[in-house]
């Protein structure tokens, strides 16, 4: 990268507080919610691929693989990327100046971090090397000064990610949430699960 390129990273990751760009309301969260949805839809419809509206092509390729590493797919659930996350996060940032500084300069950070150790942006990167480079900022308390706007950036990406995953109905039923059932009838706490929290059961 030029000196140019620094400068203006520099300027991205220190213009907007991370935690603050990345603030949303429940409201905004349901609004993109729906908005992904029915563009998913109509990409699987037309057979088309999503186009982003605020994300570059490099920056949504990098959004992907990190949204995956996050929450990879296992043997309960789809990953991020199959619950539509990328596109959740595309609608979150749209028309919101404050939100796109914070995100597009933490993704700066990323591949400035990976060109400088590997010459090569994070897409770029071999699995060994992508996992080198978020495990570094991706616990707070072991971050090094030289990463805090990296570790800044993730963990708020993290949690945003988290919340975009296990509010929709494939993270609803990782969490095998079973909220909003009619129970016709209520036999108490099971046995099993009592004697598991140390409890002495109730006598009959």
């Amino acid at each position: 990268m030029t000196d140019i390129d620094r400068r203006e990273l520099l300027k991205l990751i220190s213009s907007a507080p991370v935690a603050a760009g990345f603030a949303w309301t429940d409201v905004e969260a349901r609004e993109a919610h729906a908005h992904a949805q029915a563009a998913r839809a109509t990409a699987q419809r037309t057979q088309t691929a999503f186009k982003p509206k605020f994300f570059t092509a490099h920056e949504y390729a990098t959004v992907r693989i990190l949204v995956d590493l996050i929450i990879p797919k296992d043997d309960r659930s789809g990953s991020a990327t199959d619950a539509g996350v990328p596109e959740y996060l595309d609608f979150m940032m749209a028309d919101e100046p404050v939100r796109q500084t914070a995100m597009r300069g933490g993704l700066a950070w990323i591949d400035r971090e990976c060109l400088r150790r590997y010459d090569k942006p994070f897409t770029a990167c071999a699995a060994a090397e992508r996992t080198a480079v978020l495990d570094d900022i991706a616990w707070p308390q072991r971050g090094r000064p030289e990463h805090t706007h990296g570790t800044a950036f993730f963990t708020s990406f993290r949690d945003l990610t988290a919340s975009g995953f296990w509010t929709t109905r494939m993270g609803i039923d990782d969490l095998q949430y079973l909220g909003n059932v009619g129970v016709a009838e209520w036999k108490g706490c099971p046995e099993e699960v009592v004697k598991k929290l140390g409890l002495t059961p109730p006598s009959a």
